[in-house]
């Protein structure tokens, strides 16, 4: 069994320990937020921009990461629907997850994507 397949895989066990899946994340959304899903687990997701600030020579420079951001929680999702607008700056905590999803061109391919699980949002708004 791969490191991959061992990271997805559920089981039952008698020996509970603790562990930590958490994110902080402080940046401005990327896009407006979009309801997705169906009635029974609807979710709301937007993109999250931050940057990396570093030297190259005698120029600053600036990296930007793109970051996926999905809102499950009932109450944060409307506050993020009626609240949330392109390029506002917001600090999101929440876990990481992965979406699987199978190539479109060989099944035996598995696609993995990060996303962030919010569990709280803060918006500074201007």
């Amino acid at each position: 069994m791969s490191s991959d397949a061992a990271a997805t895989q559920t089981r039952q066990t008698s020996n509970i320990e603790k562990s930590l899946n958490q994110v902080t994340l402080l940046g401005r959304s990327g896009n407006n937020p979009e309801q997705r899903g169906v009635a029974e687990n609807p979710v709301v997701t937007f993109s999250l921009a931050t940057n990396i600030n570093y030297s190259k020579g005698t120029e600053i420079m600036q990296h930007t990461e793109w970051h996926r951001i999905s809102v499950f929680r009932p109450h944060l999702r409307e506050k993020v629907i009626n609240y949330l607008e392109k390029g506002d700056r917001v600090l999101v905590t929440g876990r990481i997850s992965y979406l699987e999803r199978k190539d479109t061109g060989n099944p035996d391919i598995i696609n993995k994507n990060a996303v962030i699980v919010a569990e709280d949002i803060i918006f500074f708004k201007k």
